[in-house]
């Protein structure tokens, strides 16, 4: 019953999505009369080539319509971001609560292990579509932002993927891409799901062995100090693998949608690190460990 509730919200939030994004069109139709009248003002006014207090009168009048009409349109616009992040969490919590029902019963094979090249696939359009934090004027980037740290009484949520320090086969230790199964407050313990073996390695681990990802990109435009600077010392997943490694920010974002350009530690090069290498923001996490001489 609860997938079937999931999907008939869903089915509401896209048709009033829908609405919403026709509101916008109307609302940027309605707004560019008045641009247009601005720019038809400023090129009387150069022609002339003086600012009279009628053009001064009447250019005020302009531009304070202008400007409620640009915050009724982000404000729909906000309202739509609103919707799509609802879709979201409720496609996340359908997947969640179909995979702890088991839609597979104990006589069918277990799930087989997913084609590398889809992981691989999935783990890109999961970085390409985590959300920008498009904050108000004033207001600065919550936690999980870019490079900002959750809070120290963050639990993060089943589904959640994470960076989790596990032991490898030969007793060594290393940082996986993983998924939160659950955690328990009485043991102060995650169990995690390795990405790469769903259903097949699972972890349990204490709170300081997990790093929650980002839940939302930074926008380097609008909100700089929310990234990792250059020279600064992180965890970023290895292209094309699940495993996280120590790197070197080489260069940060410098649109929203670039990635960072990092430098992997790597002894087989004689400075000690990698060629500069790409990892979208939603792989890249602050590492504590000190950084190597």
């Amino acid at each position: 019953m609860a997938l079937v509730s999931a999907d008939s919200r869903i089915a509401e939030l896209l048709t009033e999505l829908h609405q919403l994004i026709k509101q916008t069109q109307e609302e940027r139709s309605r707004s560019e009369h008045n641009l247009i009248n601005i720019q038809k003002t400023h090129e009387r006014m150069q022609t002339e080539n003086k600012i009279s207090p009628y053009y001064r009168t009447k250019l005020r009048g302009l531009y304070t319509t202008a400007k409620a009409d640009a915050e009724a349109e982000c404000n729909i616009l906000r309202r739509a971001l609103d919707k799509i992040a609802e879709i979201k969490t409720l496609l996340e919590e359908r997947r969640i609560a179909a995979k702890i029902a088991g839609l597979y019963n104990d006589s069918e094979p277990p799930r087989k292990t997913m084609r590398r090249g889809v992981l691989m696939t999935l783990l890109q359009q999961s970085a390409m579509t985590l959300p920008l934090w498009i904050g108000k004027p004033g207001d600065k980037p919550p936690p999980l932002c870019g490079a900002i740290p959750a809070s120290g009484d963050y639990v993060a949520k089943p589904g959640d993927k994470v960076a989790a320090r596990v032991k490898a086969v030969d007793g060594d230790e290393q940082w996986i891409l993983a998924e939160v199964v659950s955690y328990s407050h009485a043991t102060n313990k995650y169990e995690v799901d390795d990405i790469d073996e769903e259903g097949k390695e699972r972890h349990t681990l204490s709170r300081r062995r997990i790093i929650p990802l980002p839940q939302w990109k930074a926008n380097p435009e609008t909100d700089p100090e929310a990234l990792f600077q250059k020279d600064q010392l992180v965890l970023a997943l290895y292209p094309q693998t699940t495993c996280f490694y120590r790197a070197l920010i080489h260069t940060p974002p410098q649109r929203p949608q670039e990635d960072y350009s990092v430098l992997f530690e790597d002894t087989s090069y004689a400075d000690g690190y990698s060629p500069p290498l790409n990892v979208a923001q939603r792989y890249v996490v602050a590492c504590k460990e000190p950084k190597k001489k």
